[in-house]
């Protein structure tokens, strides 16, 4: 960890029910990559923590369908979550798992100890039963029509169309996902969360988030605080962690509680495997800022469940922003694993780039509006922007100077107020969440770039005498070096093979942000030049 602000940045948890697809991805795996790369190059002690939610209905249900263990498809599943995660760049301090032993205990400690403050109640509650299946039915085994858009698959818990968080008698002819039997209504008693008691301080804690939050994340959660009630902790399932209660046995701890709690207990693992035990401290009891990176249908449980719990926990930090993201669409339709609709990213890997996958979905991202994927944009945007603007500027300039000088040659250093103002820009649209933004400055210097190329036109004064060409491309390999810098929060395997072309060692995620101001040095012997991003338009 270096000196400096500390950052703690959390990263919704993907369901291990199915593979990611690239609504994860615009919605709430890659911003925040972004943001914690550009922080650690700034010098702050970042720590980025998700992992695989791995409890919960989703997961039975899926392993009911292919005749498996709960265990062993969250086993498949976290495996490929994170061989997709590291092929696309995603730079976890800690990705870990909800069925880890460690991660249970620790949620059973902040349950007792939410317990022991009082927050937590016991009631009698009635709850759906399948009379054929012979069981208590969790929320995602029921299913009917949202009472607010007519969408015919919601859930019991929340329509996966518009987003709306939905109570037990909400649902509009509710049906047995399992049989298709009409439930019925039975007691039964569970714990839950004394939201109602904790509303005063959540009011107050939303509104001071009146100007860091975006609109839609303010909005939402100052609506839904209007009507907050008391919600069970507990549910009727065996796949869970276990409730630390006598009389509870045969229940578990509720997917929405525990899950959340994830960004808790991977801090302290990771504390704890790097050999500074205390260290997750810092994050959550010093002077912290953190952010949570989510898509628009988990703003309720990361801008008022989470902080709830923390404040019945008492003397942990509540969320400092949650930069939620709209959804990035597939004809019309959400992305959803349960529905089979998407395009998955392991598919999407083995056939393109990643930095083209991370451009695509960065520039083109859902961040106050719902954006429809298109692949023919994707390609557009391919051919057109990374391979004929940025790709063609940094070949050009490393090209000519490899045959010519094969070194950097001697040069002044023009470019540094075009560079400076971008810089700066680039820097604070970060510090903004303002990615989309952030990195269409960075393409705008690319393109000053190639305009200074055509200007200066070293091809043809290198023919009356070398010291205007060697001027020309010394500046063209200064902002070559700039943009590699700028570039790496966004495109970071480009950014690194730019990097060695331009003969440095090491990896560029231990530049500091600052170094793209300085101006490049001269004499540095550089490497054969390659293209770094091939056509794919059709």
């Amino acid at each position: 960890m270096k000196n400096g602000k500390n950052i703690l940045v959390g990263v919704a948890w993907p369901y291990a029910n199915g593979p990611l697809h690239l609504g994860h991805v615009a919605g709430s795996l890659l911003p925040p990559d972004i943001f914690a790369r550009y922080h650690r190059m700034k010098g702050n002690a970042v720590l980025m923590v998700s992992g695989s939610d791995e409890h919960g209905t989703p997961i039975t249900l899926k392993a009911e369908n292919e005749g498996v263990t709960p265990q062993e498809l969250v086993d498949r599943f976290h495996k490929e979550h994170v061989d997709s995660l590291s092929r696309l760049g995603i730079s976890f301090d800690l990705f870990w798992r909800t069925s880890a032993q460690n991660h249970k205990k620790r949620v059973q400690d902040v349950f007792s100890r939410i317990y022991e403050n009082g927050y937590v109640v016991e009631k009698e509650m009635i709850a759906n039963y399948c009379p054929t299946c012979k069981r208590f039915l969790p929320d995602r085994y029921v299913e009917g029509t949202c009472p607010s858009c007519g969408y015919e698959g919601a859930r019991g818990d929340q329509c996966e169309s518009c987003g709306l968080i939905l109570d037990l008698d909400e649902l509009i002819d509710p049906r047995c996902k399992i049989c298709g039997t009409r439930p019925v209504k039975r007691e039964t008693k569970h714990l839950f969360l004394k939201l109602s008691a904790l509303k005063p301080s959540l009011e107050k804690y939303a509104k001071s988030k009146k100007e860091v939050w975006r609109k839609n994340v303010y909005s939402f959660t100052i609506n839904w605080l209007k009507d907050l009630r008391d919600r069970p902790i507990t549910r009727d399932i065996d796949w869970g962690v276990e409730v630390p209660l006598e009389g509870y046995e045969k229940k578990r701890i509720y997917v929405w509680f525990e899950a959340v709690l994830g960004y808790y207990t991977t801090s302290i693992e990771y504390s704890e495997r790097v050999g500074k035990k205390s260290l997750w401290k810092d994050f959550w009891m010093g002077k912290s800022r953190s952010f949570y990176f989510v898509g628009k249908d988990n703003i309720p449980f990361h801008a008022i469940i989470l902080p709830a719990i923390l404040l019945a926990h008492k003397g942990l930090n509540l969320p400092y922003d949650v930069p939620a993201n709209e959804y990035l669409l597939f004809k019309g339709e959400q992305f959803s694993k349960s529905r089979n609709i998407g395009v998955w990213l392991k598919d999407f890997l083995e056939r393109y780039d990643p930095d083209a996958i991370r451009y695509y979905l960065t520039i083109n991202a859902p961040e106050t509006k719902d954006v429809d994927f298109s692949l023919e944009d994707f390609y557009t945007r391919n051919d057109e922007e990374l391979v004929s603007t940025y790709g063609n500027f940094i070949y050009r300039s490393l090209s000519f100077a490899y045959k010519n000088w094969g070194e950097v040659p001697k040069g002044e250093d023009e470019l540094e107020k075009i560079v400076d103002q971008s810089w700066e820009k680039v820097g604070a649209l970060i510090q903004e969440r303002k990615f989309s933004s952030a990195l269409r400055e960075t393409m705008a210097l690319a393109k000053e770039g190639n305009k200074y190329l055509n200007e200066k036109e070293p091809w043809k004064s290198i023919k009356n005498g070398r010291k205007d060409a060697e001027k020309a491309i010394h500046n063209s390999l200064r902002l070559a070096r700039s943009l590699a810098i700028i570039m790496q929060p966004f495109l970071p395997f480009s950014s690194q093979r730019i990097w060695e072309m331009l003969g440095y060692e090491g990896s560029i995620e231990e530049v500091g942000w600052d170094e793209a101001l300085k101006d490049i040095e001269s004499g540095i012997s550089l490497k054969k030049p390659e293209m770094l991003f091939r056509k794919i338009g059709r």
